[in-house]
């Protein structure tokens, strides 16, 4: 089995990672963009060129699926990928997880980029999956960037000033962008209120590996052999997994489960 990822930089790690613990038999293809990052900021137009010209890269590797290991990239180019490379490649978008976050009742907060955050999509999933529940929609300003770099200063002062912008009676948090996922339990901390129920986090990587498993119709085998080997591809290149990475307990993991050849 061959499971490709994607994403302008490392935070496609907390899907991969979902995904060594699912499969550690797995091969794994993660295919970045450095040449092209930050994704955010560039127009859905030349987002999707981008998004395709990375997910072309993993697709030469002949995997059995793609996941896209990034929100923004999911908004704007998931269409545009599905049309390229299905059904022969299952492609496999990233999405908020405020359905089973609105489930508890709330209220939520949605962590996500200020592009994201009040955005006509964002709305539009609040609109369908949290109706009646109390959601308050919280940009997170660098905080992408900070954790992209593992620049422990900057992570701090971002994740401090969305705490700061995230109201008091919040019982539950949605890591609407696949970085934060990567500093969850200092999000935890930092918005967790002394005497309250222990807040609640809902990130989209473990449900992001379950799905691309059903997709290929395989289950999960968390016990099988952990022999599946990791490539990484850098704007289309073989290279090695981002320093940065490693600053990460998920980058740890690839590198200390299955070399990055």
């Amino acid at each position: 089995m061959k499971i490709a990822l994607m994403d302008s930089g490392i935070g496609l790690l907390a899907a991969t990672a979902a995904v060594r613990r699912l499969r550690p038999d797995a091969d794994l293809v993660l295919s970045l963009d450095p040449e092209g990052m930050p994704w955010g900021p560039r127009t859905p137009e030349d987002l999707t060129e981008r998004a395709l010209a990375v997910a072309e890269a993993a697709a030469a590797h002949r995997p059995d699926a793609l996941i896209v290991g990034c929100n923004t990239a999911t908004v704007h180019a998931l269409t545009a990928l599905r049309a390229r490379l299905e059904p022969a490649l299952p492609v496999i978008g990233t999405v908020p997880a405020i359905k089973p976050a609105a489930a508890g009742g709330g209220p939520v907060a949605i962590w996500a980029t200020p592009a994201t955050t009040g955005s006509p999509y964002q709305r539009g999933l609040i609109r369908d999956f949290a109706d009646g529940v109390e959601v308050a929609e919280v940009p997170c300003w660098g905080l992408a960037e900070a954790v992209e770099r593992a620049d422990e200063a900057a992570i701090d002062a971002a994740v401090a000033a969305a705490a700061e912008l995230t109201p008091a009676e919040v019982t539950t948090v949605v890591l609407g962008c696949t970085h934060y996922e990567l500093v969850a339990e200092r999000i935890r901390a930092a918005v967790q209120r002394p005497g309250a129920p222990a807040l609640v986090l809902h990130g989209s990587a473990g449900a992001v590996a379950a799905q691309a498993l059903r997709r290929i119709g395989s289950r999960p085998e968390p016990a099988a052999e952990p022999g599946g080997t990791v490539t990484v591809l850098l704007s289309g290149r073989e290279g090695p997994l981002p320093a940065s990475a490693l600053a990460y307990a998920e980058g740890r993991l690839l590198s200390a489960v299955s070399p990055v050849r």
